[in-house]
């Protein structure tokens, strides 16, 4: 029987990779982000440890504005460039699908009753989250992921209403998985706080430019980390729909909720890699162990 072995708050701020200044990236970097580039080496070293076969990714940066849907292409080969930042995100791209899971998740999500589809177009071009939340996690690629998208529930509906949703694709994902004969980390790929600057100082990494957007963004990330760290998942997800219209964050889009519910609202303490911000938005690389 396949399982969760771990799940991910993976943020994706494209800066990190180019910051990281991987082969696959046309631009280069002097430095900059070190404190969330290091807490996902810590991440790294952490999941070293445990066998996993694949990554399952769900991505704010990929919406449909109809229904769930799933990369359905064994393989996906391309250039993804940042729409905002052009200058610091021009990635060459290769991945490999696990589309037999995939496939069995949609399955199980359209049997939860939500309206769910396989993305089979070849040319698709893969969304920089899905992109940045995988590199950072594996930069070595040699895992197989599953990409799912993120829908509009919580801008056409309300919070309330991704929160139901999520709970669906959470209770779908685990049991397909429990199909399946594979072990699995997922990745919720989004920031925490989200409010962020307008402008872009002249050296991108000059660090000396970058801090939080203002300072009631900080105190509400401190909450919700204080929640991780407490392994308070319920209180966390109820916190969710208040955190999200204040600090205009990308939960928005469900990937924590769903991981929480995927992973039965873990109790034990999460362990927080590390916190930073990026462009005043703030971000955290956490992991929970099954």
């Amino acid at each position: 029987m396949g399982q969760i072995v771990a799940g991910v708050l993976a943020p994706h701020p494209p800066h990190l990779v180019y910051g990281e200044n991987p082969e696959q990236n046309e631009p280069k970097s002097e430095c900059g982000w070190e404190n969330l580039r290091w807490a996902y080496e810590r991440l790294r070293k952490s999941l070293s440890e445990l066998d996993y076969d694949t990554l399952i990714v769900h991505s704010p940066h990929w919406r449909t504005q109809i229904g769930t849907h799933f990369l359905g292409v064994e393989e996906f080969k391309s250039l993804s460039v940042d729409p905002i930042f052009p200058n610091l995100f021009r990635y060459h791209y290769d991945l490999k699908v696990d589309v037999p899971l995939a496939e069995s998740i949609c399955k199980n999500a359209a049997h939860e009753g939500m309206l769910t589809k396989m993305m089979k177009n070849p040319d698709f071009r893969v969304d920089y989250g899905t992109i940045v939340s995988c590199h950072m996690t594996n930069p070595l690629w040699d895992k197989k992921i599953v990409g799912i998208s993120s829908n509009g529930a919580s801008k056409y509906f309300s919070m309330d209403v991704l929160q139901e949703e999520m709970k669906q694709l959470g209770r779908a994902t685990k049991k397909a998985i429990e199909e399946s004969d594979k072990k699995v980390v997922l990745l919720a790929s989004h920031s925490l706080s989200h409010r962020h600057f307008t402008t872009e100082s002249e050296l991108p990494e000059d660090m000396s430019k970058e801090h939080i957007e203002h300072h009631g963004q900080y105190i509400w990330d401190m909450k919700m980390i204080d929640l991780m760290k407490a392994g308070d998942s319920r209180a966390l997800i109820d916190f969710l729909p208040d955190f999200t219209e204040q600090t205009n964050a990308e939960t928005d889009a469900g990937g924590l909720s769903w991981m929480m519910e995927a992973m039965g609202m873990p109790t034990s303490p999460a362990t927080v890699h590390g916190y930073g911000t990026v462009i005043g938005t703030g971000n955290a690389v956490v992991e929970w162990r099954s």
